[in-house]
């Protein structure tokens, strides 16, 4: 087993942090573009499991260590094909991301290429810098996309921008990729690191059971194309029961900072 195929390694390859609710999720590969090896892959899976398990954690950043967000999956791994064992941990890894139940932001500069592109889009919200450039390459290797990667690349940007994208493999710049959809927002460099940083603070301040409530039905419309009558009544005992309500209110008239009590089990 080649060293950076360890555990150990693969910590070091993928860091997280937690400050209070906000915890952040880095590619920390900048050396080779925090290009992803199958150890990383797993490390984001269990980092990301164990925050979900963690009802303290309500916001999760995920970013790139230096100059880049993710140049994809390390092409030395994919010699014989990305199926199998590597397939199932990449899989996993990319669901594990797009079920955390509270909102996810992509921080992006640089690169974000391939299976870059797969993390950013398994994440609620993509905020990117003006030098960041973007591509769904499979095409250049002869490689079928996985399935969970397109279908949220085919919600996310439309049938023909994803196929333009698919078939030539070709890469784009910020300011495209902000036109078909595929980011939300774009900043000078400079500026990026603040507005996520902002928006996350605007995020902490509004109501958690809000946020995972609304995250679970928006999901639901794009799976179902409808939120279905269970998931209605079981979100709306739930803000019966929290006292959400009542605190928001209260805070709002006296003019007070809100206090609020649920906290996602």
């Amino acid at each position: 087993m080649a060293a950076d195929e360890t555990g150990e390694l693969a910590n070091m390859n993928v860091l997280v942090s937690v400050n209070g609710p906000v915890a952040t999720l880095t590619l920390n590969r900048p050396d080779k573009r925090n290009a992803v090896r199958m150890s990383m892959w797993a490390a984001i899976n269990a980092h990301v499991t164990a925050l979900t398990e963690d009802p303290e954690v309500r916001i999760l950043v995920v970013k790139g260590a230096g100059d880049h967000f993710c140049a994809g999956a390390d092409i030395s791994e994919l010699t014989n094909g990305p199926g199998g064992e590597y397939a199932r941990v990449n899989w996993n890894a990319e669901e594990a991301l797009a079920n955390f139940p509270g909102p996810t932001i992509a921080m992006i500069r640089g690169n974000c290429v391939g299976g870059g592109v797969s993390i950013a889009t398994a994440c609620d919200i993509r905020i990117a810098s003006t030098d960041s450039i973007f591509g769904i390459t499979p095409a250049k290797l002869g490689i079928v996309y996985p399935t969970n990667a397109l279908e949220r690349a085919v919600r996310l940007l439309g049938a023909s921008a994803t196929k333009h994208l698919m078939y030539s493999g070709e890469l784009i710049d910020a300011q495209r990729a902000l036109r078909i959809g595929l980011i939300d927002e774009l900043l000078e460099p400079d500026a990026l690191e603040d507005r996520v940083m902002q928006f996350v603070e605007t995020l902490v301040e509004r109501s958690a059971l809000t946020q995972v409530a609304s995250k679970a039905m928006i999901d639901e419309v794009v799976r179902d194309g409808r939120v279905k009558p269970a998931t209605t009544l079981y979100w709306e005992t739930e803000m019966d029961k929290s006292g959400e309500v009542r605190e928001g209110v209260a805070a709002f008239l006296a003019k007070r900072p809100v206090r609020w009590p649920w906290k996602r089990s």
